[in-house]
């Protein structure tokens, strides 16, 4: 076994965990989650049947990510950031399995206690300020605040703010094109 997991957690059969992934306290991986490498989980964390989640995640304590989420490379949920899987939830008529998608895309952020309503996608390099509610697709290194989430700005790959020249004080340099944000070929 080259990935860790805490005794106190519990692991279902058909799982898949990667190399060098911790598992720690009080989490529940369900039947055919996938993991990637060099991911973490923290104390309390429950994976939901089927889900996608890949290398490198960060997953602070007190998340739930259920069936029909997919967390792509690198993507940071702050603790207790909520996730939903169906639209109209009704407890006497359960949806047996149909779930709305959700996409976090490579290196987004979500920020401590935010909540992503499902069928929408988080673009890549993202940030979800603490607290915000995402009820609509996010952009591509979009900072999005409030509730509902609205874009109040540009964020660098790196997480820093963008200056309103679209460059990053790291050395980042973007474009915006059509509302859309890229980054410029250094």
């Amino acid at each position: 076994m080259n990935y860790f997991v805490h005794e106190s957690s519990y692991v279902d059969d058909d799982v898949q965990i990667g190399a060098g992934t911790k598992v720690w306290h009080f989490c529940h991986i369900q039947r055919g989650a996938r993991l990637g490498s060099n991911c973490s989980l923290g104390q309390n964390v429950n994976i939901g049947n089927n889900v996608r989640i890949g290398n490198g995640v960060r997953i602070q304590n007190n998340v739930s990510i259920y069936e029909g989420v997919e967390l792509e490379d690198n993507v940071f949920c702050g603790p207790s950031c909520v996730f939903t899987n169906v639209v109209t939830p009704r407890a006497h008529f359960p949806v047996h399995g149909v779930y709305a998608k959700t996409l976090i895309k490579e290196g987004a952020s979500l920020g401590a206690n935010s909540t992503v309503v499902c069928g929408h996608t988080v673009g890549r390099s993202a940030l979800v300020a603490a607290g915000a509610v995402v009820t609509k697709d996010v952009k591509d290194y979009a900072l999005v605040a409030g509730v509902p989430a609205r874009q109040i700005g540009w964020v660098c790959e790196c997480g820093r703010r963008l200056n309103s020249g679209l460059t990053c004080s790291c050395g980042r340099r973007y474009q915006e094109h059509d509302g859309h944000l890229s980054p410029v070929n250094q």
